[in-house]
């Protein structure tokens, strides 16, 4: 059984997209970068917790509904990830509120920077962590489109402030790597994890 440990609408339609069949159980943990992290170290970091959390959620309970989970604890599989913004080696999670949304599309206008997604896999018998990390090319951007793109309400849960797959788009002119990985699950890679594993064939 694979379970996405993730709320986001984007990763659950990305990994229906692939044609993947799965559960949902959200992760619930602190996303605050330790004192000194690299981004990549940070990512991959979360994408285990997050996954390793759910796993232990699915397999350690003691209701009746559980114990009868643990009959396939060995099939059971977790996918866990975080994506992130970069620029000059900063973090750039989710925007705080409006005033910081303005802030982090301010600082990526006219430049390129680097988006970040840490991917885990865990089962009852290893545990597999990579990342996968894209560059993308912003135009330069005025004040007032930065302000009406906020008001969207569109940067509010999404890493740097904006989401490739959404209005942010105009202002995009390339980018080199996945763009599934902007968008919040590189597929390529965790087609690659979960094929190796035989995920689906279990």
């Amino acid at each position: 059984m694979l379970v996405l440990a993730s709320s986001s609408p984007r990763r659950r339609e990305l990994l229906a997209q692939a044609g993947y069949t799965f559960e949902i159980h959200a992760a619930h943990i602190p996303e605050d970068p330790l004192v000194g992290e690299d981004p990549i170290a940070y990512v991959t970091r979360l994408a285990r917790e997050k996954a390793q959390a759910v796993f232990n959620q699915l397999t350690d309970s003691d209701s009746a509904e559980q114990q009868a989970a643990k009959a396939v604890d060995s099939s059971l599989a977790v996918l866990g990830a975080d994506t992130t913004v970069t620029l000059d080696n900063h973090i750039l999670g989710k925007p705080e509120d409006a005033a910081d949304a303005v802030r982090m599309l301010r600082m990526l206008s006219g430049r390129t920077h680097r988006v970040m997604t840490g991917v885990a896999l865990v089962t009852a018998e290893f545990v597999e962590v990579a990342a996968e990390v894209t560059a993308v090319r912003f135009v330069a951007l005025s004040d007032e489109e930065i302000e009406a793109y906020v008001a969207t309400g569109e940067p509010m849960d999404k890493a740097g402030a904006y989401g490739i797959q959404g209005r942010a788009a105009r202002w995009i002119p390339r980018i080199q790597g996945c763009y599934f990985n902007v968008v919040g699950l590189p597929l390529a890679l965790v087609t690659t994890m979960l094929e190796s594993r035989k995920i689906q064939d279990r």
